[in-house]
């Protein structure tokens, strides 16, 4: 037996005839249904976006039957899930262009699209792309009475104005009749500090502290002055000792002495003192220097005993 919710009986007027009427079903909510699942279970971000366009193109056509969700409600729905189908297809350029297709201007967007779109351009460093069109969405005023209003205002100031480095602007915004609208008092000043934090920022790149610059450079000359005062020192050292050294020893000494050189550059250069392989090398090295020492001053150390 069928029961009457699923079968109707209209008899025509003089006539006899039965006429069965199919219940009215939600289909472009099951469109949605399906688009979530290959969007979230199967990860067909394809078929999501494939399937959340046939669900709008039915929308556009008028295909919708009673009984169903709301049509704002039901396009909202399939945008916001087409939208994330583009962007884990990494389709992100075209979602602006994509929602405009679907709702024809950009005032007519509802304001929970608007806030995903920005989010979306934010997170990939695109906020010139939204600039636009979130400020002709702000001054419509027929969006001035959507829930989302104020945080669609408080993305665009926070997340594409200040960002940007359009302070000017985004005080202006502040003192308009849209940030009139937007913001409570506290929340305008609290937006207000926000940008003067910014413009404190910006005018430090721009114009660097100058008595730190001069410190800086003082800094480094005097460092520099006391770098080459140290090579100067170590040159007439050097200078002097070999001087010294070619009045006094043979060419067996300057085998020393320059196997005393390589021994001391690859310690310093190519070895780590520090290290336990190293110390042989070490005691090699004290031993040539003493040597050579001995070699070099040793004659004018026991002629001045003697005197």
């Amino acid at each position: 037996m069928r029961s009457s919710s699923s079968v109707s009986l209209a008899a025509g007027r003089g006539s006899g005839s039965v006429r069965l009427i199919s219940p009215p079903t939600c289909t472009l909510a099951t469109h949605i249904d399906a688009a979530i699942e290959y969007l979230m279970v199967k990860k067909d971000f394809q078929a999501a976006l494939d399937t959340c366009e046939a669900g709008l193109e039915s929308l556009s056509s008028g295909e919708q039957e009673d009984g169903c969700l709301k049509h704002g409600e039901l396009k909202a729905a399939l945008t916001i899930v087409g939208i994330q189908a583009l962007a884990e297809l990494n389709q992100w350029r075209g979602v602006l262009t994509w929602v405009l297709q679907q709702f024809g201007e950009i005032e007519k967007i509802p304001a929970k699209i608007i806030q995903m779109c920005i989010l979306l351009y934010v997170k990939v460093d695109e906020r010139a792309v939204m600039k636009d069109a979130v400020c002709d969405w702000l001054h419509c005023s027929g969006n001035m009475s959507q829930s989302g209003f104020s945080t669609v205002a408080e993305l665009y100031l926070r997340h594409i104005l200040v960002p940007m480095g359009q302070t000017s602007e985004a005080l202006e915004f502040l003192d308009c009749d849209v940030g009139r609208v937007a913001f409570t008092e506290e929340q305008r000043q609290a937006a207000q500090c926000l940008v003067d934090i910014q413009n404190e920022e910006n005018a430090s790149l721009s114009n660097p502290n100058p008595e730190f610059v001069v410190a800086a450079t003082t800094t480094s000359v005097s460092q520099q002055d006391k770098l080459t005062q140290w090579l100067n020192s170590i040159m007439r050292l050097l200078h002097r000792g070999l001087s010294v050294a070619s009045m006094r020893i043979r060419s067996f000494c300057l085998r020393r002495v320059f196997l005393a050189l390589m021994l001391l550059y690859l310690l310093l250069v190519r070895v780590d003192p520090a290290l336990p392989s190293a110390f042989p090398w070490l005691f090699r090295l004290h031993g040539l220097l003493q040597q050579t020492w001995n070699m070099m001053f040793g004659p004018y150390y026991r002629a001045n005993a003697q005197n």
